[in-house]
């Protein structure tokens, strides 16, 4: 059975009108659907662009005809549950079906910019999960025809619903990086998002993401696990390190990001990341079977929608020539 494999538009990197063209040439060059990324600040000022993801994603939809939705978007500090559920049940009644909605715990370099503080991360995660049950508490009411309320340890809801709300609720999936996080998805949300890795680091994750499910009565087969995979290919091995070091060095940064405020904080570090940290995290090379073999061994694992993100400029030729020597080789 043909892989689902999907196109990553990379927001802190190219401009919106470029990522809709972008994402529309990867649909006609085979890839399946769209994950855009939902940034305030870029990581490094390299790459240049922040643009607003639920724009882009309408736009998005008009050009395309696959799955979209944001990898991931964080409902806790610089919008409140009640608008990005706004927003996503407004994405999805433009396009019924296709659009699921990807929520994580957040990242200081994007949400910091209006919060007093910045808790840590155990609090975060809470605040998701929180966040969570308002999304869903919308979504059930606003589909029955009722307001409903919330107050929680973090946010409150006064009375009220969504008033533009699609047939059915989209997917919530939600972005983990370690094993609490991942079974406590499993046992409330549909679906979860992580980033591509060791097979060491990435079968524990849905290991748990399958108990959690299971804990909640649900079945874990029927249930989305999703992965946003980075990725450097360019006609030459010593080109696919070029880009890899100056448009994504965070790829290779060997410690935890998600207290690092500043783009400028970002590129400082940048400087200290040489080729060999790259190694196990993400594939450099023009090799295209290494590529290839890279991504089937992440859909042997047991994920079922995969989105590429190549660090490059060169994206158009990325999109053709995937397309045609790698996407048609890969199997679910």
């Amino acid at each position: 059975m043909p892989a689902h494999i999907g196109y990553a538009a990379m927001l802190e990197r190219f401009p919106p009108a470029e990522a809709v063209a972008l994402a529309a040439l990867a649909e006609s060059h085979g890839f399946t659907g769209v994950m855009a990324t939902d940034h305030f600040q870029p990581w490094v000022p390299a790459q240049g662009e922040s643009s607003f993801v639920w724009s882009v994603l309408a736009a998005i939809g008009e050009r395309t005809t696959g799955d979209l939705g944001p990898g991931v978007t964080t409902p806790t500090f610089r919008m409140h549950p009640a608008v990005v559920a706004q927003a996503s049940a407004t994405l999805a009644s433009l396009y019924p079906g296709r659009h699921w909605l990807g929520l994580g715990s957040g990242e200081a370099l994007n949400e910091h910019v209006v919060g007093p503080y910045w808790p840590e991360a155990h609090e975060r995660i809470n605040r998701m999960f929180e966040a969570v049950d308002v999304i869903k508490k919308l979504f059930a009411g606003s589909l029955a025809g009722r307001d409903v309320r919330h107050s929680g340890p973090h946010f409150r809801l006064e009375s009220t619903r969504l008033w533009t709300m699609p047939n059915s609720a989209p997917e919530i999936l939600v972005a983990a990086s370690g094993p609490v996080t991942a079974r406590r998805a499993g046992r409330t949300v549909d679906g979860f998002i992580t980033m591509g890795g060791p097979t060491d680091r990435l079968v524990p994750l849905i290991t748990r993401f399958e108990e959690g499910a299971r804990e909640a009565g649900r079945d874990p087969a029927a249930m989305p696990k999703v992965l946003q995979l980075h990725l450097s290919w360019a006609s030459t091995d010593e080109e696919a390190m070029r880009n890899a070091l100056h448009e994504w060095p965070n790829g290779g940064m060997r410690f935890p990001r998600s207290d690092i405020r500043s783009p400028y904080e970002f590129d400082q570090l940048a400087r200290t990341v040489r080729p060999e940290d790259f190694a196990g995290r993400m594939v450099v090379t023009a090799d295209l079977e290494a590529h290839r073999a890279d991504i089937q061994r992440h859909l042997d694992l047991g994920f079922d929608r995969i989105y590429l993100h190549n660090v490059g400029r060169n994206q158009a030729e990325f999109l053709e020539v995937f397309g045609r020597d790698v996407l048609p080789g890969l199997r679910a």
